[in-house]
């Protein structure tokens, strides 16, 4: 080793002495940030003994390479314990029959008595070096800001109790003109400019929030954070009531704003269908309603995009006019974004509160109608629930084209059909490149639900037809087969005519008679649907043949599935009069077949209610 190198080691050595501790490695160079191994595992352990062994030593300077103090690092760690008591503790207001004794079981016999050897801990800790309370590391955290990221409200009580008493020393530098110790530390900002409140927001712990906003000024402005998010936008973005309403109360601040222009109720209309956060900010905040961000969405755009109906409501409740204001870029109005999506109970709801909105189009010159055509809602273009069919405003939509050239209608036939009322393939390609564009459409970081386009052809209606004939001409046999050989025979006594079906009287053999007859007429009325047009008259009307083909294909397929139903049940109801010696038998066979029958039908109507939505 040179000259040079040994005589830095010595002025070094000089400069740092090392504390004597038996097994410890020697110090490294001095630009190098650490703590030492003994120190570290007993801040993480919470042993306080190990730190009495050390007599003179400088806690300050016991840091980790990310600059992590002793408070930090022990704040740091129970992460498990800490999640419980955040994720437990902090709502059990919200549910507290739900996770009640679930939680008095964990705080009793493992969180509290962590919570306590750490709170006995940290004291002793700040007793010794109260400077550490106002350390940061190198993200600029200070302790609090680890314990509200934490969830330890505990902590953050004993962290802002112990500031308050320290007035000499190292924290009297910070005691400026009227502002004391506790606030100072309480404002201090980490590297993303997130003081303790607006991470103990942003994890949802009601307590620490409500701990550290009773020992700041009301009047306090709080600022936001590099993400441009105020403690109030946070508590909106998450949804959480509780926070939501512990902030608006605790704090007069009136700074509610967040990234690209969007205040809190934009947070609290994109964090789902949770109107009672909405509801808790229009009544301290509702000149908000009606507040626009960069790209002039108002609250109710976002609801109605995600689809959020009770947040849609809650909004149009406090005032209808949000919904007629259009976007900056397409002119967009909440109920164009709402059909945009394919959400009809969004759009009933908002046709609801206010149906001459319906008159507004965007940009370009598309409605309401047409964006429900691209959705596959044709059902819609004659009668929306929830409004009258005879307002002139939904007649006079059916005849705008719009700047793809086309009225809703004929969006519609395209949408459906693979060869709709044109020939001509060129005449697609508009609607075609409008569906691209709308696809690529985002309104903030939430984009535009796909579109799933399912056109019928004419070879694919061809085939419904050729399943529906066989089908319906099996269901007339059987019941025809079924009604001349009667189930249980026939008798012939003195006073009856001769061939008296035996069960005559019986309740079940009248429900086989019944429904047999009506499955053979439901099967017969579908044969005659489908034979019924003549081929010559939908020669001479040839824009209407796909229409007239498809309903005709519908209602037959309606009248099979009515007459399928009437068949189920006929065979139960004939098996229970035929099997009737034999009881259990009888039940059995009666309404098993039924029984999964109406499962199936059930399932279909869920399936179809979701799609609905």
């Amino acid at each position: 080793m040179g000259a040079f190198h040994k005589r830095r080691l010595r002025r070094q050595h000089q400069r740092h002495p090392k504390i004597p501790s038996a097994g410890e490695p020697e110090e490294p160079d001095e630009n190098i940030t650490y703590m030492r191994a003994s120190l570290y595992k007993a801040a993480a352990e919470g042993k306080i003994e190990v730190f009495n062994n050390y007599q003179g030593l400088a806690l300050e300077s016991q840091k980790t390479p990310n600059h992590d103090n002793v408070l930090h690092v022990n704040l740091a760690t129970h992460e498990l314990a800490a999640w419980f008591s955040n994720g437990i503790l902090s709502r059990t207001r919200s549910f507290p029959k739900l996770y009640f004794f679930i939680f008095l079981f964990l705080w009793f016999f493992i969180i509290k008595k962590k919570s306590e050897k750490r709170s006995d801990f940290i004291g002793q800790i700040l007793t010794k070096c109260p400077s550490l309370l106002l350390q940061t590391n190198a993200k600029g955290q200070t302790p609090l800001h680890v314990a509200a990221m934490n969830g330890h409200s505990a902590i953050a009580k004993l962290l802002i109790k112990s500031c308050a008493k320290a007035r000499d020393g190292d924290l009297e530098k910070l005691e400026m003109g009227q502002v004391n110790a506790v606030r100072e530390m309480l404002r201090i900002t980490d590297q993303e400019s997130n003081t303790g409140l607006h991470l103990a927001v942003k994890y949802g712990d009601i307590e620490m929030v409500e701990g550290l906003l009773e020992h700041e000024d009301p009047d306090f402005p709080y600022s936001a954070n590099r993400n441009q998010e105020t403690p109030l936008y946070l508590a909106a973005k998450r949804g959480d009531t509780g926070v939501l309403s512990i902030v608006l109360e605790k704090s007069n601040s009136s700074a509610h704003g967040g990234p690209h222009g969007r205040t809190a109720l934009h947070a609290a209309a994109m964090a789902g269908d949770i109107a009672e956060a909405t509801r808790i900010i229009l009544e301290k905040k509702g000149n908000l309603i009606k507040e626009t961000d960069e790209d002039e969405h108002t609250p109710l755009h976002y609801a109605a995009h995600l689809g959020c109906i009770s947040v849609v409501e809650e909004l149009l409740k406090t005032d209808v006019s949000a919904a007629y204001i259009g976007d900056r870029k397409l002119g967009m109005t909440p109920l164009l974004m709402a059909a945009r999506q394919g959400f009809l109970r969004t759009v009933r709801k908002i046709l609801f509160y206010c149906p001459d909105c319906c008159d507004k189009v965007d940009k370009r010159g598309l409605s309401l109608l047409h964006y429900l055509a691209f959705r596959d809602s044709p059902h819609f273009l004659f009668i929306p629930s929830g409004t009258k069919p005879e307002y002139g405003s939904l007649r006079n939509l059916r005849n705008l084209e719009g700047d793809i050239g086309f009225t809703p209608d004929k969006v519609s036939d395209f949408i459906r059909y693979e060869q709709p009322f044109t020939a001509d393939p060129g005449e697609k390609k508009p609607i075609e490149d409008m569906l691209k564009d709308i696809a690529r459409e985002k309104v903030a970081e939430f984009p535009v639900l796909p579109f799933h386009l399912r056109r019928v052809s004419a070879e694919s209606l061809e085939k419904s037809i050729d399943t529906n004939l066989v089908v319906a001409a099996l269901i007339a046999t059987v019941a025809f087969e079924a009604a001349t050989t009667v189930p249980g025979g026939f008798k012939g006594e003195k006073g009856l005519e001769q061939g008296t079906p035996v069960p005559i009287h019986e309740i079940a053999f009248k429900a086989f008679v019944v429904t047999n007859a009506l499955a053979f007429i439901f099967s017969i009325c579908a044969l005659t649907i489908h034979f019924g047009v003549n081929d010559l008259l939908l020669s001479r009307i040839p824009f209407w043949v796909i229409d007239i083909t498809l309903h005709r294909t519908r209602s037959a397929s309606n009248l099979l599935s009515h007459a399928i139903t009437a068949t189920v049940i006929a065979f139960s109801t004939g098996s229970y009069v035929v099997l009737k010696p034999s009881h259990g038998l009888a039940i059995a066979s009666c309404f098993i077949c039924p029984a999964l029958y109406f499962c199936y039908y059930i399932e279909v109507f869920l399936a179809w209610l979701v799609m609905d939505l």
